[in-house]
């Protein structure tokens, strides 16, 4: 084996371990991400009560729960996505389009993982990376829309007189929707990860055609040089 040819078998191995080992991360990682984004659009723990509301209560994208304003311990809960016309605000209705789009991508996205025994992995990362991209706006939507439904009126009966779009009033922002914002973060690093790895395999697979075709072109002058056929044979 020619020098040229053990280093690059040497540097192929060390990548391919690495390769290896991040993609794994990135895999476990998305799968996280996908759990996230899951229990973000079923929890209706939003927005909440706070110790100046008076009663208790709590909001999700399309489920929530207020208090009947006898007893603080006793919720009424109203609202399914099967049912739009429950859900109390049209934006709230358009936040949770777009949280179950984003939802749909990323378990679509780990359903590509299985095209990695198949095709090009390059091109699986790249369409995972976009996947996770396009999830990332969805979510960045969906939380940008939520709080322009603020002013329904059962939010207003719950958070004070002062809640409007945009302005939250007595209540309080809840685990959710700190969850959600935590999730776009994550989405736009898988993604930028994702579409690094398959830029990598698609350079790696270039250089190593390239080093292949440079080792075959070196074997070919070294056999002629040591064919006579190919040159003047020189006698003593």
């Amino acid at each position: 084996m020619l020098p040229s040819q053990e280093a690059s078998k040497i540097y192929h191995d060390n990548y391919m371990r690495n390769s290896r080992t991040i993609g794994v991360l990135w895999a476990i990682f998305t799968i996280c991400f996908a759990t996230i984004n899951v229990v973000v659009f079923i929890q209706p723990y939003w927005i909440g009560d706070s110790v100046s509301t008076p009663h208790a209560g709590y909001f999700g994208l399309f489920h929530y729960c207020v208090g009947d304003g006898n007893s603080n311990r006793e919720l009424i809960c109203q609202g399914t996505f099967s049912d739009f016309s429950s859900i109390p605000s049209g934006a709230f209705k358009a936040a949770s389009f777009f949280v179950l789009l984003s939802m749909v991508l990323i378990l679509s996205c780990i359903a590509c993982m299985a095209l990695f025994f198949f095709c090009n992995t390059a091109t699986v990362y790249k369409t995972c990376a976009w996947m996770q991209l396009l999830c990332a706006v969805c979510l960045v939507l969906g939380c940008l829309i939520f709080p322009d439904g603020w002013d329904a009126e059962v939010i207003r009966d719950m958070c004070g007189e002062e809640t409007g779009k945009y302005t939250l009033g007595n209540c309080s922002v809840r685990w959710t929707y700190i969850l959600a914002i935590i999730g776009i973060l994550d989405a736009l690093i898988l993604s930028f990860l994702a579409f690094v790895l398959g830029n990598r395999q698609r350079d790696f697979i270039h250089d190593e055609i390239k080093a292949e075709n440079k080792d075959l072109a070196v074997s070919r002058i070294e056999i002629r040089a040591k064919d006579p056929r190919f040159g003047v044979q020189q006698f003593p």
